[in-house]
């Protein structure tokens, strides 16, 4: 562990009471090869998580004992991590700490005197914080030695991703329409369901005829796009109603469909416009895609190289 961070630790545990420090001290929760990882640690991890679900509606299916068990395993994983860092030998320079901190300020357009200031109102020092830095470096160290270094992206894979994802990167459609609509109350007798019927075939007749669509949305339709002659703007396929897009796939452009009915009322759509929206190009989502690969096949070869570590360990329960 980390000198100044061990140091902290120390500090904290001598600051209790004498029958807890005795406690704490005897109270080892597991040995990974032979090193501890006492009961005041798993306390602290598993409130730092209680801390970080607080608010999350997920939290409440989490009970006291889930939470001690996925504090234990984290810690042991990080136990194991830092085992191997040592054992590789992997050092992050002070020079390295210096550039990291100043990306930082920079990133986040903040002076010194600032971010010494935000570390000191969450009741870091500035030297604890650059030993957390360097543990954080070590560990990315680490994994991009041990993880994804080995990794490699084909070609084939990011062109299947791409072709297995049109939703994503390819061309959509996309709708321009105007809408007549007759309410039908929800108490409506059948006779006045047949009345409501009789007026929309009525309205489609005129407007099959030639009757300007707008004038006639704007007299008869009850729908809240009336006063806008019925305009409901452009939809991409996908987002309107099911019955509304199965209407409008039947029709080319300027024509107006055969009234139908939905709970709300009976309908009549004219299409506008029916066009197709640009998707991206491959050789322009390339990179991205093999960052979405690249990430995914990092966390999995992580997961499998953790559990590799895991099964070659001496953890001792205690």
């Amino acid at each position: 562990m980390n000198k100044i961070l061990a140091n902290l630790i120390l500090f904290v545990v001598l600051s209790l009471p004498a029958a807890s420090l005795a406690e704490q001290i005897d109270g080892i929760a597991v040995i990974v090869n032979d090193d501890p990882i006492t009961n005041y640690e798993v306390g602290k991890e598993q409130g730092d998580m209680e801390k970080a679900l607080a608010g999350n509606p997920a939290k409440k299916t989490v009970d006291d004992g889930q939470l001690r068990e996925a504090a234990l395993n984290s810690l042991i994983n990080k136990k194991l991590i830092t085992q191997k860092i040592k054992e590789l030998d992997i050092k992050i320079s002070d020079e390295e700490i210096k550039q990291a901190i100043e990306d930082v300020k920079k990133q986040n357009n903040i002076s010194q005197e600032t971010l010494v200031a935000a570390l000191n109102s969450q009741g870091i020092s500035y030297e604890q914080y650059k030993a957390q830095l360097r543990e954080q470096l070590e560990r990315l160290r680490l994994i991009s030695q041990e993880v994804r270094s080995k990794i490699q992206i084909t070609e084939k894979e990011v062109r299947d991703f791409y072709s297995a994802n049109p939703e994503k990167f390819k061309k959509e459609e996309s709708f321009r329409a105007r809408l007549i609509t007759l309410k039908i109350p929800a108490d409506a007798s059948p006779e006045q369901r047949k009345r409501l019927t009789e007026k929309a075939s009525a309205i489609f007749t005129e407007a099959k005829s030639g009757k300007n669509f707008e004038e006639l949305a704007r007299k008869y339709s009850d729908d809240p796009s009336a006063k806008e002659g019925g305009d409901l703007g452009t939809f991409k396929k996908g987002e309107m109603l099911p019955e509304f897009e199965a209407a409008l796939m039947k029709l080319q452009p300027g024509e107006v469909g055969e009234p139908f009915a939905t709970q709300s009322g009976i309908h009549i759509v004219k299409l506008e416009e029916r066009s197709q929206v640009e998707g991206q190009s491959y050789e322009k989502v390339r990179r991205e895609i093999e960052d979405i690969l690249y990430k995914k096949k990092s966390e999995e070869r992580f997961n499998q190289w953790l559990a590799e570590l895991r099964k070659n360990a001496a953890i001792d329960m205690r």
